[in-house]
């Protein structure tokens, strides 16, 4: 089993904080992918993990996601995710979140939280009493509020991009899209689907959100197993990662995937070659799923709603469409040609201080320009 640092260093992190306070029962993981473009953003997600490695993997794997999908949204942020390890139903309250928050306070602007999988808005303003390192607080005490219509706007044009790639479409009139999870974003993105005159098929482990979808939209429900044989034109996972897999490709007979899950890839560069030998267009979840980072950072800046979501629409149809032609053009995954538009815009920026960043002097100071 690797190390600490050895995970580290292979996924190229800069910090991972463990937080633990017996008092309030907080165990909780940090991690800081790149502070390269601006400060590490990204939620906070709880989860009850079997193991204390599996909430260092996840947070590790959900951080440097984050880099990316900011460095590719042309935003002024950098990547960090933490992690809970508990039961969101039964171990939610106060003093624990407000817990969290002193260790948030404690990196002093290096990371900035907001909610994730397991957390609420409620949460985040618990986080809040002790920190103004959140983001994603109530619009009563001046934040955006739930980022999930943001995000879900996001991926409906990502989707109408990547139909616009494989299928010469300029409309999702008529087209079948299978939604797998149907939590708040996968709830919003059927209703925008909907709304473009899409026929729904849908699935969630949970009875009441299909219900819902069901009566509100006219979808069909499909049972969770099946969802991946459903014969559709594009397949919107929208539920946890590493979905797409050695057994769930084979069984797809999509033309496209393109969802709002983050950490879709189980295995980044050979389950996306293998949707490529299959013609299957991949929508990197990075870039489709940036509606809701997209949304915060309008908020650390001062919250415009008409802005987040237009740039949330506009911006994710565009980076999609350039990823789309770099992998055409260089005979490369989506996957690939989207992390080198992430890590050419992080290594630029990077360029760019080191030449216009005075140096520092052997007291640590700046020196004058």
């Amino acid at each position: 089993m690797l190390s600490v640092f050895q995970s580290m260093d292979n996924k190229g992190h800069e910090e991972v904080v463990y937080c633990n306070d017996k008092g309030t029962g907080l165990k909780a993981i940090i991690a800081i992918h790149s502070t390269t473009i601006g400060p590490a953003l990204g939620g906070c997600r709880m989860w009850n993990y079997e193991t204390e490695r599996d909430a260092l993997n996840d947070v590790l794997r959900l951080s440097r996601g984050m880099s990316y999908k900011a460095a590719i949204a042309g935003l002024n942020l950098g990547g960090g995710k933490a992690v809970i390890i508990g039961d969101s139903k039964k171990e939610k309250n106060e003093i624990l979140f407000r817990s969290f928050g002193r260790f948030v306070q404690g990196l002093a602007g290096r990371y900035i939280t907001a909610e994730d999988v397991g957390t609420s808005v409620k949460d985040m303003e618990w986080v809040r009493m002790e920190t103004s390192y959140v983001t994603g607080i109530s619009r009563a005490l001046g934040g955006s509020g739930d980022p999930s219509p943001v995000t879900a706007l996001g991926t409906c044009s990502g989707i109408k991009a990547s139909v616009k790639k494989q299928l010469g479409k300029d409309s999702l009139q008529g087209l079948k899209i299978a939604v797998q999870g149907l939590g708040q974003v996968g709830y919003y993105l059927c209703k925008y689907l909907h709304k473009e005159g899409a026929m729904l098929y849908v699935t969630d482990i949970h009875n009441e959100p299909t219900k819902r979808v069901a009566n509100e939209f006219g979808a069909k429900v499909i049972k969770p197993n099946e969802i991946y044989k459903a014969n559709v034109d594009i397949y919107a996972p929208c539920a946890l990662g590493a979905i797409l897999n050695d057994e769930t490709i084979p069984m797809l007979k999509c033309s496209i995937v393109a969802g709002a899950a983050n950490n879709q890839l189980k295995l980044e560069d050979a389950h996306a070659q293998m949707l490529k030998d299959r013609d299957i267009l991949y929508a990197p979840d990075y870039a489709i799923n940036a509606g809701g980072l997209i949304n915060v950072a309008n908020e650390i800046e001062g919250y415009n709603r008409e802005r987040a979501f237009k740039q949330a629409e506009e911006g994710i149809y565009d980076t999609l469409m350039t990823i789309f032609d770099k992998s055409e053009k260089d005979n490369v995954t989506t996957h690939k040609a989207a992390l080198s538009v992430a890590k050419k815009r992080i290594m630029d920026v990077s360029k760019l201080k080191n030449v216009y960043l005075p140096k520092k002097n052997v007291m640590g100071k700046r020196d004058n320009v």
